[in-house]
């Protein structure tokens, strides 16, 4: 092969490399579910059975709950800890923390000792207070 052969081909080679490189870098990106899920915020909907009580509590993540004045749902049940429990989001999935609390954490009557995920329809049990998990959606 002459050396003006070889240019061509490398210069073909050369062009070709440019041309994908162009074409990968222009498409639009697509955010993957994960991607996805960690942008949308997430919100909960809780009916709270205290004292003989019912309410309804909405809120987004994280969540804490206790008597403490400063936690997002704030409960007024003795058997409660100032810092009881804590509900966040990650990737899309809701889960439930017991922050150490005198008298525990309970989802679906099982004492929680680490991080659990929480699904629609879960009850937690946080002293005499019981929280049921009416909706986890995105807030809309």
């Amino acid at each position: 092969m002459t050396f003006a052969a070889q240019m061509r081909v490398g210069t073909l080679e050369i062009t070709a490399a440019l041309f994908a490189v162009a074409v990968v870098t222009s498409r639009p990106h697509v955010a993957g579910f994960r991607e996805v899920v960690r942008r949308v915020p997430l919100r909960v909907g809780l009916r709270v059975v205290e004292r003989g009580n019912e309410r309804d509590h909405e809120s987004g993540f994280p969540l804490e709950i206790g008597r403490s004045s400063e936690a997002g749902l704030m409960l007024g049940d003795p058997e409660v800890s100032r810092r009881h429990a804590l509900l966040e989001s990650e990737d899309g999935i809701v889960y439930l923390h017991d922050l150490g609390s005198s008298n525990g954490t309970f989802l679906n009557g099982q004492r929680v000792t680490e991080p659990i995920e929480v699904r629609r329809g879960d009850e937690i049990d946080v002293g005499t207070t019981r929280l049921l998990v009416e909706e986890l959606a995105p807030w809309t």
